[in-house]
């Protein structure tokens, strides 16, 4: 992979986790980031450019869906779970 398509990538990755992380319903938010990071796992090793290339759209696709559903999400708030208001034990 050129540096460049992998500055790229790693630009997208970022951007998806960080806008997925703006979901309001926890069960969206944490089922976003898992699919996110085993979906970029799974194509780690493909170096196909054309490939590569294809992912990379598909990626950029998804990333404005993500955004669409964030923002559609944040109009219909709804009240926090249980789990999300347990304060994590400090060590």
């Amino acid at each position: 992979m050129a540096a460049s398509s992998r500055a790229q990538v790693l630009d997208l990755y970022r951007a998806m986790l960080r806008e997925s992380k703006h979901f309001s319903a926890y069960n969206y938010r944490t089922y976003a980031v898992r699919r996110i990071r085993d979906a970029f796992r799974e194509n780690k090793n493909v170096k196909d450019p054309v490939e590569i290339q294809t992912l990379v759209n598909k990626a950029k696709r998804d990333l404005e869906l993500i955004r669409r559903q964030v923002h559609i999400g944040q109009l219909y708030s709804t009240d926090k779970l249980i789990i999300e208001n347990q304060e994590k034990p400090r060590t």
